[in-house]
């Protein structure tokens, strides 16, 4: 029997338990995950006996003799449109659609893909991390030697599209090595594609890699500059659109994140939360004490992930950094 991913093994549970349960526990679920177990779900069609019971032993549960029928499209539209609703579910079944294989890298390990472009040229690095999640390539970027940084970032801004034929070269490493299915050549916003990347990299990877561009060239380092958003810009929201931003982020986040906000930053927050609810912020900060600066970082980065799904849902508006222009 194949070795089954958790995604393909949460998907055979959902089918097992039935719609109504289904639906019930998607609702618990980050959108990362439910849109992996839709892709399992429209994939998987029937499982013999002993593939089934593999799965549900995991979990400790017990199924009749035979065949179980699982998935298919109209099951998955039922759960999800029961589950999520009719907007959510829309959104989660196209995004499966769209799902590619080179998508996947999203999932590997990144010590397993620094190391696959480890022999591999920088243009070739530069396509790889242009199509993974900013997040991801942040992580892998941040694990390259210090020399390629600047080099990789670099072809990545000045990217437009990326051709058929090298996508074709580098899955055939991919479908060796990482097990990676074939995909069509892609358009690319370079500049955009590092301002993101850059969005969800450490501070000292972010002035080291700007540094870099900016020695080589200065105008391409401010047009990145330009599209890149971080925490202290939060200040430019409007008093309604922070009041929407705070109903959204945890307080345990807010309190870490303005650990270092400018007073700019922390007046607008106090200003659009009550008085005791800011006397309670007030307390817990002072009463935290020393604190290591990856986890305030951490805190800024998920407050202006937030920040940033709200902006695109239309809610509230970020004015860009010295510009009358939005970010989008």
């Amino acid at each position: 029997m194949p070795t089954l991913k958790g995604h393909e093994k949460a998907a055979i549970m959902l089918s097992y338990v039935g719609e109504e349960t289904a639906s019930e526990i998607l609702k618990a679920l980050d959108k990362e995950t439910i849109e992996k177990i839709t892709s399992a779900l429209s994939e998987l069609k029937t499982l013999k006996k002993e593939e089934m019971q593999a799965v549900l032993n995991e979990i400790k549960k017990s199924i009749d003799e035979g065949a179980v029928s699982i998935g298919g499209k109209d099951y998955v539209k039922r759960i999800l449109y029961r589950g999520l609703g009719d907007e959510n579910a829309e959104e989660v079944i196209e995004s499966a659609k769209r799902s590619n294989p080179l998508d996947k890298l999203n999932t590997v390990d990144t010590r397993l893909i620094v190391k696959f472009l480890s022999g591999e040229h920088p243009q070739t690095t530069a396509f790889v991390l242009s199509l993974l999640e900013p997040k991801k390539s942040a992580e892998v970027l941040s694990e390259l030697p210090e020399h390629l940084k600047g080099d990789v970032a670099m072809r990545i801004s000045n990217l437009e599209n990326i051709p058929d034929e090298a996508l074709k070269e580098i899955e055939e490493v991919l479908k060796t090595q990482l097990s990676i299915g074939e995909s069509r050549g892609r358009k690319v916003d370079g500049v955009k594609t590092v301002a993101d990347i850059l969005n969800n990299a450490a501070k000292e990877t972010e002035q080291t890699i700007l540094e870099l561009i900016e020695e080589q060239e200065p105008s391409r380092a401010e047009s990145i500059r330009s599209l890149m958003f971080v925490f202290d810009d939060l200040a430019s929201i409007d008093d309604r659109g922070m009041q929407a931003l705070l109903k959204e982020i945890s307080t345990n986040d807010l309190s870490l994140a303005l650990k270092t906000a400018s007073d700019e930053l922390k007046d607008k927050i106090f200003r659009n939360m009550s008085k005791r609810a800011v006397q309670i912020l007030k307390e817990e900060i002072e009463s935290m004490g020393p604190v290591r600066v990856s986890d305030v970082e951490t805190a800024q980065q998920n407050i202006v992930k937030v920040a940033r799904k709200l902006e695109e849902e239309g809610k509230i508006i970020i004015a860009g950094k010295g510009e009358e222009e939005l970010i989008v």
